[in-house]
């Protein structure tokens, strides 16, 4: 397989990277295709598109069998642009990299090399075999990565990629005193959260929030204010509901809980012996966790959630305690903030419960990888350093 940069791209193949971008746009047209990646794929002949197609979600036809459906006899001879190495393997479906050598393509260009070990190179390697040239674009690994961290998170490092929101004021405030929190952040801002929320396999909480706030934590499709196309685009994945998980080490969750109501399935875990009388419904599963100190040990428990449950993007929505569990354990890879334009005052419950910090080399840093106004709000995206 060659790989290539795109200024070593001779003449005549110049406009490889306009094909290779458009399959990654295509690939992000779904919300969710988890336990899967996202994947986009592009049929060029002559200089002209002739087939496109995407991922839409799992169980469904890979985004290269889409695209070669709507190419018809025209995929013959063409080039194919995937934003990920083709599979290899039978899985729910057939395996891409033999339905691209019956298509008689000539060309597969892909971004990048799938991390699953079912395909890690096999499937570049069965092109290979069967007479059809395949070259990386390596300056789209990192794009290609990008609409998957997730995926390639649980298949490298055996958990998911763990995104925590937290809603606060200016002043860093998350509630009142009292506990007062509805609503810090404005509608537009909730709507957003709806979006993270249908682009992850689970949504996590601690028995704290469930207690204080009752929330359902589900996906609800009247918030989630998609545009038509968007939402025709979606209509499979969104009829998914994300896993909800609670973090509850002494089983405290009331069965009258709406996050019990809502639908969808709910995993309840804790470290205290289960009580007879916590029995499991269609919908509700209570498992037992190893303990670190008297809670959940969250390194065992999001490596559960990537084996048992095949998750690959996990949002926590949480108060201060468990989302400070989560960030001190190195467990964030994403913190999302939306900050409303509002004081609380000086008494108002912090943001977070970091304690230590003696200088500020002992801070814990992060950068900003993306900034922007959502109606009177600002989301801050970060990722620690």
């Amino acid at each position: 397989m060659k790989k290539i940069r795109n200024d070593e791209l001779e003449p005549a193949i110049l406009d490889w990277p306009v094909y290779m971008q458009r399959a990654i746009d295509l690939a992000g047209n779904s919300i969710n295709t988890s336990p899967n990646p996202r994947v986009g794929c592009v049929l060029v002949s002559d200089s002209k598109i002739v087939g496109e197609g995407w991922h839409i979600a799992a169980g469904e036809a890979h985004a290269e069998v889409m695209a070669l459906v709507q190419a018809g006899a025209r995929a013959k001879s063409s080039v194919a642009f995937v934003s990920l190495e083709p599979c290899s393997h039978i899985g729910r479906t057939g395996p891409c990299s033999d339905a691209l050598i019956e298509a008689n393509v000539a060309i597969v260009v892909i971004a990048s090399i799938d991390p699953n070990p079912a395909v890690a190179g096999q499937g570049v390697d069965k092109l290979l075999a069967a007479g059809i040239e395949v070259v990386q674009l390596i300056d789209f690994d990192l794009a290609a990565r990008g609409l998957n961290p997730g995926y390639f998170k649980r298949r490298e490092e055996g958990r998911p990629y763990v995104r925590c929101k937290l809603a606060m004021s200016l002043d860093g405030r998350t509630a009142l005193v009292n506990g007062e929190s509805k609503w810090i952040s404005g509608p537009q801002s909730r709507s957003d959260v709806q979006r993270l929320r249908a682009a992850s396999s689970a949504v996590l909480t601690g028995i704290e929030t469930v207690l204080a706030d009752d929330p359902s934590l589900n996906v609800r499709l009247e918030e989630l204010k998609l545009d038509p196309e968007e939402l025709a685009l979606n209509q499979l994945p969104l009829s998914r509901q994300p896993l909800r998980v609670i973090l509850d080490s002494q089983f405290r969750t009331p069965e009258t809980a709406k996050i019990l109501e809502a639908p969808g399935e709910v995993k309840i875990f804790g470290v205290e012996a289960l009580d007879s009388a916590k029995t499991p419904t269609a919908n509700v599963e209570y498992r037992q966790f190893e303990a670190r100190g008297k809670r959940v040990n969250l390194h065992s428990m999001l490596e559960s959630l990537a084996s048992d449950f095949a998750c690959t993007e996990v949002l926590v929505e949480a108060g201060a305690t468990l989302s400070t569990a989560f960030i001190e354990a190195g467990l964030v890879d994403e913190l999302i903030l939306y900050i409303a334009p509002k004081l609380l005052g000086s008494d108002a419950r912090s943001l977070l419960n970091i304690t230590g910090i003696q200088s500020m080399s002992d801070c814990l840093n992060f950068e900003i990888t993306d900034l922007r106004q959502i109606d009177s709000d600002i989301r801050v995206t970060l990722k620690p350093v």
